[in-house]
């Protein structure tokens, strides 16, 4: 009997072991082990030893006592009024300060589409941004002193030159007042570092758009650049809210009597001679205000993603 051979079954067969052989070979590539994660373990590290143990040693301590003892007292003492009010004074402080920071970064980051992406004005007010969105604690305080303090450089130049006595109606600058305007300061350049790419993400096509439609500059921003931008800034402005709430050093510095915020009333639980027994507080206000911040966050990422949608 003879075999009759197909035209091209060579070809077809060789083609099918020439493909086979690939196919093996990115199988064997698919199975093999992959070390990538192992870039991750240095910062897992730092996470889990700097943030995830202190803070659970710090929550899970509010729920003992000195002795070691199970106990609700200390969660029980966020109800006290004087805690309520310290917590109402940091979100207080926060939101203001947050509302007026993102406006006026906002502000700064529209002045700044007129200048090229690449230019040297766009690239200075970046770097400033930059380095003011991290100055803060100690140094900032101190800046302020310096400044509008009680012997400050402008204080001194109003009172002797001017006749105007900026702490006539009482020393507001080491009170919880007194904290609005360092808060500001660093606020303004973490909006603007923030909410640039947003900004920066509108496409002229929109508004040439806009225009061949018969719209006007004001149509398009009510029409198509507020609502775009709308989730954006409420995002960051969430995000200025929670840097607000959570920030210590600044006060702490400034502040040095009294516990007008959150912070401030950890520090009081945990070094006050007339607090002794009551160290735990520390851990259930910390509790309070993981609570807080952690459902801010949680706000902020779910806008972020709906925001991300029309920039992607």
């Amino acid at each position: 009997m003879t075999t009759v051979v197909a035209p091209g079954a060579d070809v077809a067969a060789s083609a099918s072991a020439t493909t086979a052989g690939p196919a093996r070979d990115a199988g064997a590539r698919r199975s093999a082990p992959s070390f990538a994660w192992l870039g991750l373990v240095p910062f897992a590290a730092y996470v889990v030893l700097f943030l995830a143990v202190p803070t659970v040693l710090a929550v899970g301590s509010g729920f003992f006592d000195d002795d070691g003892a199970v106990t609700m007292a200390n969660v029980e003492a966020l109800g006290d009024p004087v805690v309520l009010r310290t917590f109402a004074n940091s979100a207080g402080l926060s939101l203001l300060t947050a509302a007026v920071g993102a406006v006026a970064g906002a502000l700064v980051c529209y002045a700044l589409l007129g200048a090229p992406p690449e230019g040297a004005v766009r690239r200075a007010v970046d770097a400033a941004a930059g380095v003011l969105a991290q100055f803060g604690g100690v140094m900032l305080a101190f800046a302020f002193i310096a400044t509008i303090g009680i012997q400050g450089v402008v204080t001194v130049f109003l009172r002797d030159t001017l006749g105007v006595d900026i702490f006539a109606n009482g020393t507001w600058l080491y009170e919880l007042p007194g904290l609005v305007l360092p808060y500001i300061y660093f606020q303004v350049p973490l909006m603007v570092i923030t909410f640039m790419p947003a900004l920066a993400a509108l496409q002229p096509q929109w508004a040439e758009a806009n225009l061949t439609l018969g719209g006007t500059r004001a149509s398009f921003w009510l029409r198509i650049g507020l609502p775009v931008l709308a989730p954006s800034f409420l995002a960051s402005l969430l995000l200025l809210f929670a840097n607000a709430f959570s920030s210590y050093a600044t006060a702490a510095a400034l502040a040095s009597q009294g516990s007008q915020i959150v912070p401030l009333q950890i520090r009081t639980a945990l070094t006050s001679e007339t607090l002794l027994g009551r160290e735990n507080l520390a851990g259930a206000l910390a509790l309070g205000m993981i609570v807080v911040v952690g459902v801010v966050m949680g706000l902020y990422s779910l806008i972020q993603r709906r925001a991300a949608r029309w920039r992607s």
